[in-house]
């Protein structure tokens, strides 16, 4: 007797096509890249949009997007009225993808009234695609990672 081994990707059939299509429009409104953020950030003029950090004043001073607001999650509830529009988006940003804090800080402000997306790939990603930020001692870059963004030209994605 034979018996097959299910193919793992397809042991759970895929969403019908319009489910499908709903659940990835809605994780748009979630959710922005670290490429769209940069392009709209050094695009010229306003972006339509505000980047917080999330992260300690230690991390900050390590590195952080330039222009970005920094407002540590725990600060939220005191403070984003004093630094913050809720008539401006937000898009908050965290170490990385290993860390859950863009999404601590996200969900507080939209409890608060803000309209908020997460940026993926957090600060992590910022510094691996390539982009410039600033720490304590002034700004840097670093030559893009390989296997997280394209040395030259864009992804196409």
């Amino acid at each position: 007797m034979t018996t097959t081994v299910p193919n793992p990707v397809l042991r759970v059939a895929p969403a019908a096509p319009a489910e499908a299509a709903a659940r990835f429009r809605a994780s748009l409104r979630f959710h922005a890249d670290v490429a769209d953020v940069a392009a709209a950030l050094t695009a010229g003029g306003d972006p339509g949009f505000v980047v917080l950090d999330s992260r300690s004043t230690e991390s900050w001073d390590q590195g952080h997007i330039p222009g970005a607001v920094h407002l540590p999650t725990a600060l939220i509830p005191e403070q984003a009225e004093d630094l913050l529009y809720k008539s401006v988006p937000v898009v908050t940003y965290c170490w990385g993808p290993g860390c859950n804090g863009a999404t601590r800080a996200a969900l507080a402000l939209a409890e608060l009234g803000y309209q908020v997306k997460e940026m993926l790939g957090g600060f992590e990603y910022w510094v691996r695609e390539g982009f410039a930020y600033e720490t304590r001692q002034g700004p840097e870059r670093r030559d893009a990672d390989p296997l997280a963004a394209p040395i030259t030209g864009a992804c196409g994605c």
